[in-house]
């Protein structure tokens, strides 16, 4: 019988990390699908960096995809990687989990670092898998992610994965046990994000505990759910990151015999899983800002096709937003308010008997349906209030706020509705996520 043999799609796996002397302060460095219309952070982000072995030479800021240098750049990470394994400045800590305490903005938070099957995993709408994505997956993503990935000899991951786990069974009986645990960092990271420690899950009771522990809240979900195929993990950030590693596998697995697909590495993807009834875990909305769609043009525009989509609209114009505040909050329950904002102003749109539950999804298909029309159109999907509006009201954008959503509601929505729609959430602001430190070998 396999080793940790466990029917809850959970791998443990060797962990790497930076060998002894590397400064992590400068190794570790936020998710790459973070500050994605702001090159200052990321120029920022190399200055503190310099010459130093870093994760940010390892991975592809997503500000980059698709532009052109991007080709010399995967190269440049590709050899990076073989020279970190090589000269050693990636080592071995064994099989294991890594229990995480970060810190940041005033709230602390605890996560696992494991692997999940790939195999076990389905992000198409309706899914029934034991990992589900949370919110719509846009497959033409992944191409321009798979590039990144297809070949590379290790990952690292910025994926978070939840767990419905009121009784705080899996993560947290380990946080209290700290003092008899291997750390294997604790710094303080750049650019704002807060403080991480990290502590090497080795001792094999410990681990049978946490797969234990997963094995009872999958059974508690039958309790819950009734006869529902089970979910026990679902998408919180990374998406389409481990959505990337499944096309990858698929694509992989296709060259491998049966016997070399049952353990093969690129099988399982590294992920941190944290428990959503975490207090320190906040759902933050993810507010949107159109580019090449001048105030005036984008009102007429998203009237019209807000109200061809839904009951109907109407543009409420406000001077300030202060304004838009007071008067959207005095408007009648059952419409779904849009606040918005541009260099002439702020308002928002009064949706009426909407099609979409959520006011996310009732403003997503309305810019999906501009962004087919108005040539020149794009949108980029932005964490905080303030760079929304810093960016929405620069010359020919448009910023669009939008509210937060209940964690009580993530689980069942989930799992009686499917996946939520694209960018609903975000577990905290941009500062708040995950930055990259461990590493593990894929080929």
């Amino acid at each position: 019988m396999a080793r940790f043999e466990n029917q809850t799609g959970v791998k443990v796996c060797e962990i790497l990390l930076p060998k002894d002397g590397v400064d992590l302060s400068k190794w570790a460095v936020v998710a790459c699908d973070q500050y994605t219309s702001q090159p200052d952070y990321w120029d920022e982000t190399a200055r503190i960096v310099g010459e130093a072995p870093s994760t940010l030479k390892i991975m592809l800021p997503e500000l980059y995809l698709d532009k052109p240098g991007e080709e010399e750049r995967i190269k440049d990470i590709r050899s990076t990687m073989e020279e970190y394994l090589n000269s050693g400045v990636l080592q071995s800590k064994g099989e294991g989990f890594v229990l995480v305490r970060r810190s940041c903005m005033g709230k602390t938070r605890l996560g696992l670092v494991m692997a999940l099957d790939l195999e076990a995993y389905d992000y198409s709408k309706g899914s029934e898998a034991l990992i589900r994505a949370s919110e719509g997956t846009v497959v033409e993503r992944i191409p321009p992610r798979l590039r990144i990935r297809w070949g590379a000899p290790i990952e690292l991951p910025h994926i978070l994965v939840l767990i419905d786990d009121p009784a705080r069974s899996v993560i947290e009986p380990l946080a209290a046990k700290t003092a008899g645990l291997e750390q294997v960092y604790d710094v303080e990271l750049m650019q704002g994000g807060g403080h991480v420690e990290g502590y090497f899950i080795k001792e094999e009771t410990l681990i049978q505990g946490v797969l234990d522990a997963l094995e009872a809240v999958k059974h508690n979900f039958k309790n819950k759910y009734g006869d529902r195929p089970p979910m026990l993990f679902a998408m919180g950030d990374g998406n389409h990151s481990l959505a990337t590693a499944k096309a990858n596998w698929e694509k992989l697995k296709e060259t491998l015999s049966p016997a070399e697909r049952q353990d093969h590495p690129a099988r399982y993807a590294l992920v941190e899983i944290e428990n959503i009834h975490d207090e320190g875990i906040v759902f933050e909305p993810i507010h949107r800002v159109v580019f090449g769609m001048e105030g005036a043009c984008g009102v007429e525009y998203l009237t019209a096709k807000l109200a061809e989509q839904n009951g109907g609209c109407e543009w409420v114009g406000c001077a300030t937003r202060e304004d838009m505040e007071r008067r959207a909050a005095q408007e009648a329950p059952g419409t779904h308010i849009l606040p918005a904002m541009f260099k002439q102003g702020w308002g928002y749109f009064r949706v009426s008997a909407p099609a979409a539950q959520l006011a996310v999804g009732t403003l997503q298909n309305a810019v999906d349906a501009m962004l087919r029309d108005v040539k020149g159109a794009s949108v980029d999907y932005i964490h905080g209030d303030a760079v929304t509006i810093e960016l929405g009201q620069k010359p020919g954008n448009m910023g669009f706020l939008l509210p937060p959503m209940a964690k009580s509601a993530f689980f069942d929505t989930v799992v009686y509705d499917g996946a939520l729609p694209r960018k609903t959430f975000s577990m905290g602001e941009a500062q708040e996520k995950r930055y990259y430190m461990e590493c593990r070998r894929i080929l």
